[in-house]
């Protein structure tokens, strides 16, 4: 029987075979569609065995795919397989690409301290180059966290002394040449924006945390 998890758009099968002797190397190529005005940096993806698909966000009590469906088409359920107890991916990936939004996170290989999907027990071993991810979406203007170990991790990686609360967003210094350097109006500025999580261990409600999300989506131009 094909593996549920065996989907090699998205799976980077090289990574999940060299991750040995309790290093893991990031399960997923990044998403980064041509036109990415937002990318979502998060920390690391939960364990395997807490996935309902594969892609981002794949743990069926995470919100954020709710949160979207929310916000987009006034409906939490839109990407939601409930039956099945999943999301819809054959949903996300086309509305993705047309809004321009991707996908990766801040640790490219992580140690798991305890055995759960915790943020706090998470050892980075080896940080994303985020450089490189922008080089490849030149029209990139916000670069989103939504917890503080991703929060800590790009401001350490990107020399920012000041790191946003939640809700509002900073300036990420020395970014523009990047975007200068493969096509980007001479305006560009990238930012940092962090929301709140979309995990239901973070104390607001769903339709607060969307009101937050679709702030972040006008700021950018993203409708």
């Amino acid at each position: 029987m094909k593996d549920q998890f065996d989907n090699p758009l998205y799976l980077n099968h090289d990574n999940i075979a060299r991750s040995v002797n309790g290093i893991e190397y990031h399960p997923l190529h990044p998403f980064l569609p041509k036109n990415c005005r937002v990318l979502f940096l998060g920390s690391f993806p939960p364990q395997r065995k807490r996935w309902c698909m594969d892609f981002f966000y794949p743990n069926f009590i995470n919100d954020h795919w709710r949160i979207e469906g929310l916000i987009f088409f006034g409906d939490k359920d839109y990407f939601v397989d409930t039956k099945a107890k999943s999301f819809r991916l054959e949903r996300i990936i086309p509305f993705l690409e047309q809004k321009g939004i991707g996908f990766y996170d801040t640790a490219t290989a992580v140690r798991r301290l305890k055995d759960n999907a915790s943020d706090k027990f998470l050892d980075i071993v080896e940080p994303t180059d985020i450089r490189s991810l922008l080089v490849q979406v030149p029209k990139c203007r916000v670069i989103v966290t939504t917890g503080e170990k991703a929060t800590q991790t790009i401001c350490s990686s990107l020399g920012m002394t000041q790191m946003p609360t939640v809700g509002k967003y900073e300036a990420i210094p020395g970014l523009c040449d990047i975007q200068l350097s493969v096509g980007a109006p001479s305006e560009s500025q990238i930012y940092l924006y962090r929301l709140p999580s979309s995990s239901r261990a973070y104390p607001m409600s769903l339709e607060k945390k969307a009101e937050a999300y679709r702030q972040m989506f006008l700021f950018c131009g993203v409708e």
